[in-house]
């Protein structure tokens, strides 16, 4: 079990998850759970704020997005919430943005109707996926398109 603390973060969740696969009854396994939270070992809070900060910044994950993983791995909803507020509406649209533009194949013939369509698509479902709601991804690929154009890129 301790290994499971070293690898990396892990909510309470998670480590619960572990024991069971293991057999271990249900009652002993919750008393390990709250050692290990009186000692401090797991904490979901301090794991939600990890989680939140690494996944934004290396996947440029959404807030949305976060929030159903944070939930996936067991972290009550108050808790990722404020997790979640480290993360302005300025900076998940920055993210959003910077990962339009490294997206955008060079050479993409804006011009054309049918390639900027397909472009717009292809661009507003990466973000999409990646948590961002449909109208705010449509609108961020329309502007980095526009902007695009205009410079002549």
């Amino acid at each position: 079990m301790y290994r499971q603390l070293t690898a990396s973060a892990r909510s309470r969740l998670q480590l619960a998850r572990k024991l069971a696969e293991r057999n271990i009854p249900e009652h002993v396994a919750k008393e390990v759970l709250d050692r290990f939270e009186e000692a401090r070992l797991i904490n979901d809070a301090d794991f939600a704020d990890m989680w939140v900060r690494n996944r934004s910044q290396t996947r440029k994950l959404a807030k949305g997005a976060l929030r159903r993983e944070l939930s996936e791995k067991g972290v009550d909803q108050e808790t990722a919430a404020a997790a979640l507020e480290q993360i302005s509406d300025a900076d998940e649209e920055a993210a959003a943005r910077s990962l339009v533009e490294r997206k955008l194949r060079p050479g993409t013939n804006l011009a054309d109707r049918a390639e900027r369509d397909k472009t717009t698509r292809r661009l507003a479902s990466m973000l999409a996926r990646k948590g961002y709601q449909p109208s705010q991804a449509f609108r961020i690929v329309s502007e980095v398109l526009d902007d695009r154009a205009a410079s002549g890129a």
